[in-house]
């Protein structure tokens, strides 16, 4: 059976606004009160209906997140940072997945807006901000993860994926290799075209270097085994001898098409690269070198940015937040000599 403030207000001997007070702001009352009203809250066990309390301030205490796929680690670190960081402030984060779907991404967006969360926090699918534009002039403070805001109108909290490009494209050429292939899609995410942006910079500026382009329509373990697939199919003359993958998850699925191939040797034959530095990217049968990027910190930052933002209101700064992107080198290209 619940029980009401009126029963906690007559057990303790005080109002129900006194009950209110303790509940919501204990400073203004005295701590013998406090007291009183504490030890009849536990004899009766009641339970303070947050539910309601929010509704009548047109706020819950919960975030809305949404990732593009939070069966990807990265985006799972991101969550548990955010999640972290919401738990220390007193939040809850509500998580969504888009699943590269713009559909559902909308449909997230309107259950958020329904259930009155106190901000939200997005991987958005592509640059129509109409959505969060609405959002945010309805008094809901939106903050961009993992993805830039290019004209600075949102705040946002990512990575410089164009660099990560670089720093990817940089290491393969290095190593001598000069036929590249980019894997990685649908394009229409950002990050997926900064990365190739990036290694197209370097590549250009590399004598004999080419770049080719082998699109995705996911971002997941099976699309980068159909990719190695098609690549392993090549001639050999013709065959890439390096492939920068726009995600580990990628990676992991083309290294697993040269293994099964039984003709194709990671590093010596392909040199191999990924993007997030999973822990499944350490552990692959041929450790995957890989660009890191601070996932849980960019969850951390992300909710204390909307937290700022909130409590600023219509005075609130954009603030932009680029993490750099690292060189996380292991065997799927290490020790190889430079030709």
């Amino acid at each position: 059976m619940t029980v009401s403030v009126k029963e906690v207000a007559a057990e303790a001997g005080v109002s129900v606004g006194t009950v209110s007070n303790v509940l919501n702001r204990p400073q203004v009352v005295s701590e013998r009160t406090v007291a009183k009203v504490t030890a009849a809250i536990d004899k009766l066990g009641f339970v303070r209906n947050d539910a309601a309390r929010q509704l009548r301030a047109g706020r819950s205490r919960s975030f809305g997140l949404i990732v593009l796929d939070t069966r990807n680690p990265f985006f799972m670190d991101v969550t548990q940072g955010a999640q972290h960081r919401a738990l220390e402030n007193g939040y809850t984060v509500l998580t969504g997945t888009s699943d590269n779907s713009l559909s559902t991404e909308q449909q997230l967006l309107d259950l958020f807006e329904e259930q009155r969360v106190a901000g939200v926090l997005i991987s958005p699918m592509h640059g129509d901000m109409g959505k969060l534009w609405k959002l945010r002039n309805s008094g809901t403070p939106v903050v961009l993860v993992d993805r830039g805001s290019g004209d600075r109108s949102f705040s946002s909290v990512s990575v410089d994926d164009v660099e990560g490009g670089r720093l990817a494209a940089s290491h393969l050429v290095g190593l001598g290799r000069r036929r590249i292939a980019y894997v990685g899609g649908p394009d229409s995410i950002e990050q997926v075209r900064h990365r190739l942006e990036g290694a197209r910079e370097i590549v250009a500026g590399t004598p004999e270097a080419i770049l080719e382009y082998i699109p995705t329509k996911k971002l997941t373990v099976m699309e980068g085994r159909a990719a190695g697939e098609r690549i392993a199919a090549m001639e050999p003359r013709i065959r890439p001898d390096a492939v920068f993958a726009a995600n580990d998850l990628l990676a992991m699925g083309l290294l697993q098409a040269f293994v099964m191939s039984r003709k194709i040797r990671v590093p010596e034959d392909i040199a191999l690269i990924g993007y997030d530095n999973i822990d499944f990217a350490e552990s692959a049968i041929v450790p995957i070198t890989t660009i890191s990027q601070p996932a849980a910190e960019i969850g951390r930052t992300a909710v204390d940015v909307l937290l700022r933002e909130a409590d600023a209101g219509e005075d609130a700064v954009r603030e932009q937040f680029v993490f750099a992107p690292k060189l996380v080198v292991r065997a799927s290209t290490a020790g190889i000599k430079n030709t």
